[in-house]
Order: C-alpha cells, then structure tokens, then sequence
C-alpha cells in the first residue's frame, strides 16, 4: 500500500486522530503494517481535505506542506475571540455590521502578499515553546508579522429571488476562479451582516484565523472564524475525499485500494522523466545521471509504471531528492 487516502476531516477530529483512523483501517483489513502520515495540520473545529500519506507516499508529505490551499470560511462579526474561533473567550465586541458591499471593497486589500501576524494560539514556537502552550498559561504571546500571499478572495453574493424560487449564488472574485461550493451570504446588499462566509486560495503558512480578524478590523468591527473547511489541499479536493465512515465501510470489505490514490498524485504538477533500467538502477543507487537532455527543474522518474524517486536536473544533469522503495 503506497499512495494517498484522502479523508473528509469531520469537526471535533485532529489531524493525528485522522492518521489513527487510517492506521486502524489498514489493520483491520489486514493490509499490513505501513507508515502513515498527513500532509497537513486541520484543526479539530476545521472540516474538509485531509490528504493521509501511506507508504512511500510518507515521503513526500512534506511537500504536501508546502503547497497552496483552498478554504471556505464564514466570518461571524461583532465578537473577536482569544483564539479568533468559536473555542475561545470573548476579548472584544462591536455593535458595527458591515454591508456586503462594503465587505466586498475590503477584500482587494487582502489579496497578492500581504503581511499578516498570526494568531497567538497557534503551532508556531516562541523560545522553544508553542505558542498555544504560552497562551493557556496565561502568558503574553507576540508574534512577528510574516509575509504570505492570498492568490484569490471571493464573497458569495446571493441572486435575487424569482417567483419566491432563490436561482442560487453568484460569486464576487477578487483573483479566484468560479467556485463550486458556494455559502450564500442571505442578508441584502444594504443591510448589515452578522456573518459573511468567503472562499480563499492561500499559499503555504497563511492563518485563516488572523485573516478573518484583520478583514473584520479593516471593516470597522471586530470578527472570529465560525466554520472552516478545506475544500482542496494542493493537488486534493473534496472530490477525492471520503467520510471516516466510508473510510472503516471499505476496509471491511478490504476495498480500500478502490480509494487509495497512486504516489503520483501528489505531485501532479510536476513532469515524468521515463527511465531505462540502467538509469533507474543507478539512480536507487544515489548515483547522479550525466548528459540528460531535459530543461532544469523537478521531475518523476518512472520505469516504466513504476516510481523510481523524485530528482532534480540541473544542467543535464539529475539528481535524487528523494527514492522510493518500490
């Protein structure tokens, strides 16, 4: 079993429990002992696209980690949080509601790069220590500003009613494409909003946390985040995704190869290098390939079907980043 079981993350789950679950379904459909990894924190409150590594797969997790990702989240306005969430205290409050419009003017100021300071519970350390841990201590947690970049905002804007039917929603894009999960946001354009709910294409260490703070402040008030949900983890969406119940329902019925994704999928955006024998053996040696005629970047060096490792070619000249042992 090498590749990649992508779960559909329920609320109240940790990532570490999503890799138990996986671990206890190959157990009882007795696939054997495999390495089993995530390739990214979801918080417990957090739903959606968990991509879990099996196998060689493990590998390439960290890649996982680095690459961008896709969320929808809703924006409860008038309360701010000390987690900026639904799990924490209450540390500010306005009466302010934002119109929809005016929320839709906000958001080109938070798309390309921005700098953003993330939330003080959070992984990050300080002196060794998670930020998390300094903060339910009682601690005073600060934390640097970083530089992450919003590739797309997008806040969903209902359709007017026809004959009492609603004919669905329409987004307003600020650099992201059409989406296909949309969260109308029910209130008239006019009218105050308790709550937004926006789409957001990240890159890697972007907090959707402290985004939803920073939108509510620039609006005048005060916000935390009341739903998140993954809905595409780099090459992953919710369309690979299946439930912890489908999960233990395939592997009774030792199905759950029907679901399992090759370790080529996750790295979809990278070309194929198609190997000889010789070069293959010497490359699962560590051995440098000379006089390849491919342009410089990563690659996939396949035998045929089979992985061989993920390698590097510079001036004709390729590399092991890493092997697989297949």
């Amino acid at each position: 079993m090498h590749g990649w079981i992508i779960l559909d993350k329920p609320l109240g789950l940790g990532s570490t429990q999503g890799v138990s679950a996986v671990k206890r379904a190959l157990r009882d459909g007795n696939y054997g002992k495999c390495k089993v990894g995530h390739g990214g924190t979801l918080d417990p409150l957090a739903t959606g696209v968990l991509p879990i590594a099996i196998g060689e797969a493990t590998k390439l997790a960290g890649r996982m980690l680095d690459s961008d990702k896709v969320y929808d989240f809703t924006i409860g306005f008038g309360v701010q949080t000390d987690t900026l969430d639904l799990e924490g205290k209450v540390v500010a409050e306005s009466d302010v509601r934002p119109t929809l419009a005016q929320v839709e003017a906000v958001l080109p100021r938070f798309t390309g790069p921005i700098e953003q300071v993330p939330p003080a519970y959070s992984a990050l350390k300080v002196d060794g220590e998670r930020a998390y841990d300094l903060a339910r201590a009682g601690e005073e947690v600060v934390l640097a500003s970083r530089g992450v970049t919003i590739h797309g905002l997008a806040c969903l804007k209902p359709l007017p009613f026809r004959g009492g039917v609603g004919v669905g929603a329409v987004p307003t894009i600020h650099g992201l494409g059409e989406t296909d999960t949309p969260h109308p946001n029910p209130s008239p354009e006019g009218e105050g909003l308790s709550e937004v709910t926006l789409t957001a294409h990240v890159s890697k260490g972007t907090y959707i946390r402290s985004l939803a703070r920073d939108i509510a402040l620039a609006l005048g008030t005060v916000g935390h985040v009341t739903m998140l949900r993954r809905t595409k983890a780099g090459p992953f969406d919710l369309s690979h995704a299946i439930s912890l119940d489908k999960l233990a329902e395939l592997s009774n019925a030792r199905g759950l190869e029907d679901k399992l994704l090759p370790l080529r999928a996750g790295l979809d955006d990278i070309p194929a290098l198609s190997l000889t024998p010789d070069q293959a053996g010497l490359l699962r040696q560590g051995r440098v390939l000379i006089g390849i005629a491919v342009n410089d970047g990563p690659y996939f060096a396949m035998l045929e079907d089979i992985p061989v490792a993920l390698v590097e070619a510079t001036d004709r000249e390729v590399r092991v980043v890493r092997g697989f042992n297949l």
